[in-house]
């Protein structure tokens, strides 16, 4: 890998960490915001679901405005933007001020992923590009899993408002490292699909909306009512304006990739499980077993290590022998591992009650998150690349979002063991879903093998 193509990939891993860290970080300082700010379940669920709702609606557009206007043009903005909002998520002095700010951080931080995974597939090609998003998902997963632990620390030794300043930091690294990176917008301009971005935002948040609030008011209260008819059908005009726009921002086209389309498909169940298992886990140890915010923290450290250790060796292996079994093996293990954490209990003890599924749960996520991301990517033009990531990752967060959103009313509201254990068993059933989808739809395609060879000695 010559040192552009590093420079690029720290980068990409870089601006991505950020957008990744912020959709965990805070799920172990909700206790602590709460305590302060108040509003209870409704806030922590607002908290989260705010920053999820604008990233998961305006990512595709982004994605677009990645192509269009050029990856480190539009990295550039993101990260700006995300470094301005997450001061004011920190300085925010209402639990409503909070809310405002996180939706606002969300919009940077879709500006933040599609560039990223795009500037890695412009600049990687063969195996090397799945090894080189093997690397960004190790690091971005870890973001993502390091977050409860992160945001422990910092909630015990300061304050929960420092697990949003603390971005600063990388995202001025991050700016330095781009300094002497080239903008390389697209050579022939396509219009921007704004109403279908309005679309798919007012129907993502009138939906989760109805969806969070209904607990409060009732599925009867036009309060609920009217936001959940106005989303539904904005939602559905969303569907309709992209199969008819002239440039759509989700080229239903994609989808006729069965890689693609069966990725998609997996990802649904998948990231709805780790959504929602990252965020019960440290609330009922928590708020159920009584640990401190870094100790919740620090009982998925595991599961980060492995997806440091080994996904970029599992990026190469999809990219050798296709993603298939892994997507298929990897979420798979990662249901039992859920299904062993239901030992967990009062007097809480770490190596017999939690370590083992921990452990079958890492193991089995680090299986599985580069090579989907390599057979999604990897079904796509090039070309498309950012509008590919874009989608991927917006059905991924929407995935958590919708998981989240409904999780008062699948599983109940008070945080106690039977409220615990329904949840671990839901994320079970969840990935098991995604491994099944994948052993029956993922089709391999794996790279030549001279490609491969000359891949591992660059």
């Amino acid at each position: 890998m010559n040192p552009l193509n590093r420079r690029a990939l720290a980068v990409a891993i870089l601006a991505a960490f950020v957008a990744f860290l912020d959709g965990t970080v805070i799920n172990v300082a909700l206790p602590a915001i709460t305590d302060e700010l108040g509003g209870g379940l409704p806030v922590q669920q607002w908290v989260v679901d705010a920053y999820l709702i604008t990233l998961g609606a305006l990512i595709l557009l982004a994605g677009s405005l990645s192509d269009l206007f050029g990856r480190v043009a539009i990295l550039r903005i993101g990260l700006i933007g995300f470094g301005v909002t997450s001061i004011a998520c920190g300085l925010a002095p209402t639990a409503e001020l909070l809310i405002v700010a996180r939706a606002a951080q969300g919009v940077a931080g879709a500006l933040l992923v599609p560039s990223s995974l795009a500037l890695i597939m412009s600049t990687h090609r063969g195996a090397t590009q799945a090894k080189a998003i093997g690397i960004w998902t190790a690091w971005t997963s870890a973001a993502f899993l390091a977050g409860p632990l992160i945001g422990g620390v910092l909630t015990d030794l300061a304050s929960w408002r420092w697990v949003f300043v603390i971005n600063v930091i990388p995202i001025a690294a991050t700016l330095i490292l781009m300094l002497p990176m080239r903008n390389e917008p697209a050579e022939t301009r396509v219009p921007i699909d704004y109403l279908g971005a309005l679309l798919g935002a007012v129907g993502l948040g009138g939906l989760v909306f109805g969806l969070i609030e209904q607990a409060n008011y009732g599925w009867a209260d036009p309060i609920v009512l009217v936001p959940l008819i106005v989303g539904v059908l904005c939602l559905a005009g969303f569907l309709v304006r992209e199969r008819r726009a002239a440039h759509p921002m989700l080229p239903l086209g994609l989808f006729r990739s069965r890689n693609f389309a069966v990725g998609n498909l997996a990802t649904v169940t998948i990231y709805a499980a780790l959504a929602v298992g990252s965020l019960v886990i440290v609330i009922y140890l928590q708020q159920g077993i009584g640990l401190s915010a870094t100790l919740a923290g620090l009982v998925l450290l595991p599961v980060t290590i492995f997806n440091i250790a080994l996904s970029s060796w599992f990026g190469t292996l999809a990219g050798r022998y296709g993603s298939r079994w892994f997507m298929a093996g990897g979420p798979a293990l990662a249901s039992v591992g859920f299904l062993l954490m239901l030992a967990i209990d009062e007097p809480f003890d770490f190596v017999t009650q939690a370590l083992p599924g921990v452990l079958l749960f890492g193991f089995g996520l680090t299986m599985t998150i580069a090579p989907l991301t390599s057979a999604i990517l990897g079904a796509i033009d090039p070309r498309q690349s950012g509008i590919a990531s874009a989608t991927n990752n917006a059905v991924s967060r929407v995935a958590g979002l919708i998981a989240i959103a409904v999780l008062g009313l699948v599983i109940g509201t008070e945080v106690d063991g039977a409220w615990f254990d329904r949840a671990l068993i839901l994320c079970a059933a969840l990935l098991a879903a995604g491994a099944i989808t994948s052993a029956i739809g993922i089709r391999n395609d794996p790279a030549p093998a001279e490609e491969t060879a000359s891949a591992e000695n660059r």
